[in-house]
């Protein structure tokens, strides 16, 4: 996939042209690179063509890695190499382990899911990253356009936006 970083960015003041723009662009085969809004767009995801995410197999995974790293650990602990005798009771036995299991495996799917979303998003501490309109924060919605990533010519694209609702269109390059 080759990159240019340049940019086309539509600006919007609603959510719900917006959303109504990125399906007409995106029936134009204009490939968009990302939509930023202040605020959750109901059905963005589809319109985008996102597939559903794999982070909650990711939870799942994480959680169980957690569930079993206290349960060999506390076996391991008072079952072999500390064994106590506590009032009769077994040396391991399972009641006694469940609060220390169901802590272990909150915190390792916690710090698991942050790890695994930090990764997934390309989110690093020494990462610049790329503001195509500082309003976004505000109270509008951009659709930002790699134009080396579409066969059209920018003035193309440019027109197809601009019918779309667009208050502005502008280009944005970035080092």
């Amino acid at each position: 996939m080759a990159t240019n970083n340049k940019y086309l960015v539509g600006v919007y003041g609603d959510d719900d042209i917006t959303l109504k723009a990125v399906k007409s662009i995106r029936a134009a085969n204009i490939k968009i690179h990302e939509v930023f809004s202040p605020f959750p767009i109901h059905g963005i995801d589809e319109a985008l063509g996102y597939k559903h995410s794999r982070l909650p197999k990711a939870a799942f995974m994480f959680g169980a890695l957690g569930l079993t790293l206290a349960l060999t650990m506390q076996f391991w602990m008072l079952g072999y190499d500390w064994q106590m005798i506590i009032g009769g009771k077994n040396f391991a036995s399972l009641p006694p382990f469940v609060p220390v299991s169901f802590e272990l495996t909150v915190l390792i799917s916690a710090l698991g899911m942050v790890a695994t979303f930090l990764i997934a998003s390309d989110l690093k501490p020494y990462k610049k990253p790329k503001i195509f309109d500082i309003r976004i924060t505000d109270d509008k919605h951009v659709i930002a356009i790699d134009l080396g990533q579409n066969k059209l010519a920018k003035e193309e694209i440019s027109k197809i936006v601009a019918d779309t609702g667009a208050e502005e269109v502008n280009e944005k390059s970035f080092d």
